[in-house]
């Protein structure tokens, strides 16, 4: 059975099945409506979410499906100490797919480890955001007619944006990939992702101080908000708040063929007056996620008892040793009864399996 927890979860051609299968969605959307009749989706959402909860819904809605779920954990038996395992296994019975977004990191991979029925990590923490990936690899692919050959900017936090964690995963997957990572020395984009996907797969990338500088050899600009929640300290995110703002002005210096991304929601780092621009894709990159969520149920449902996609082999080397502990508070392996799990990745550094989080160098 295939899950979906993290953007390497899915090979090259299954990732561009699933992207080529939302576009046949968009161009013949009446041959799809009774797809998914009969099935049911359950969307277990225990933090927040606007686009990501409704899309899920609006998918299975227009697949010809059924939704349940909830939207607030405290509504559901985890307010009386119910673990994600045994939520998982109860669900399964009710549901065919399950979409999860949890603030802890690691609590999808957790779910999937015990489910009988394929699960979408819907994010986990500041960790993953693999539908989020498939949503811009499709946005990207509409705007711009390819994927390959890009220089994308990434900008704002990349500490903790699991979106840009996912998507530099993802395209470490197509040819002549450039990133540009533009972002305050507070949050710069982590070590691991760094050593582990862009230099051992051969992704040039480069770190720059402002906007101004990267923004003419752009061909994707890939804004994200500083995310008040991830901070522990409200004067640090104060700090950094308004790094980076884009504004009509900055806009001038950029590509006529340029297309600016972002996840959503902003706050203050795009400006409304930039929204007019044709140029500005992030409101079309919100529809573009329907559609792909569309094509990413339909998919695990038809491979869920097909032999020739299963979960990949993982690359790591697990490390036994007692004495280790994740530092992480926000891992699950910290908040549930988990056995604790480490590997050491390919910078010789000892990381916790469930979070990615450095345990040991």
């Amino acid at each position: 059975m295939k899950h979906l927890i993290d953007p390497t979860d899915l090979t090259y051609d299954e990732t561009n099945d699933i992207i080529t299968l939302a576009e046949d969605i968009i161009a013949h959307r009446e041959l799809y409506t009774s797809r998914m009749k009969g099935k049911k989706l359950a969307t277990l959402f225990y933090e927040p979410s606007t686009r990501t909860r409704l899309s899920f819904t609006a998918a299975m809605m227009e697949l010809g499906g059924n939704v349940l779920g909830f939207d607030d954990a405290r509504s559901s038996s985890v307010s009386k100490g119910e673990t994600v395992e045994d939520t998982v296994r109860v669900v399964g019975n009710f549901a065919d797919i399950i979409a999860m977004r949890h603030p802890i990191e690691g609590a999808p991979l957790i779910a999937s480890q015990v489910s009988d029925v394929p699960i979408i990590n819907a994010g986990d923490g500041s960790h993953s955001h693999p539908t989020q990936t498939l949503t811009d690899l499709l946005t990207i692919k509409r705007e711009l007619g390819h994927i390959d050959g890009i220089t994308i900017g990434f900008c704002g936090d990349l500490r903790f944006g699991r979106t840009v964690h996912s998507l530099i995963k993802a395209l470490s997957r197509y040819k002549d990939i450039k990133v540009v990572l533009i972002a305050p020395d507070t949050l710069r984009l982590p070590d691991y992702i760094k050593q582990d996907v862009c230099d051992r797969l051969g992704i040039r990338y480069k770190e720059v101080a402002t906007l101004e500088e990267a923004i003419p050899d752009l061909d994707i600009l890939y804004m994200t908000r500083v995310q008040k929640e991830r901070f522990l300290d409200e004067d640090d995110y104060d700090r950094v708040k308004d790094s980076f703002i884009l504004d009509a002005a900055k806009m001038k210096l950029a590509k006529e063929t340029m297309k600016v991304l972002h996840p959503l929601p902003r706050v203050n780092e795009i400006l409304t007056e930039v929204d007019d621009d044709p140029r500005a894709a992030y409101f079309r990159q919100v529809e573009n996620g329907k559609f792909v969520r569309m094509a990413l149920i339909c998919r695990l449902l038809d491979w869920k008892n097909d032999d020739n996609h299963k979960m990949p082999e993982g690359h790591e080397m697990f490390v036994n040793d007692d004495t280790l502990h994740c530092y992480n508070t926000k891992c699950i392996c910290n908040n549930e009864y988990v056995k604790t799990k480490f590997y050491e990745s390919l910078d010789g550094v000892v990381r916790c399996f469930y979070c990615d989080t450095k345990v040991r160098e």
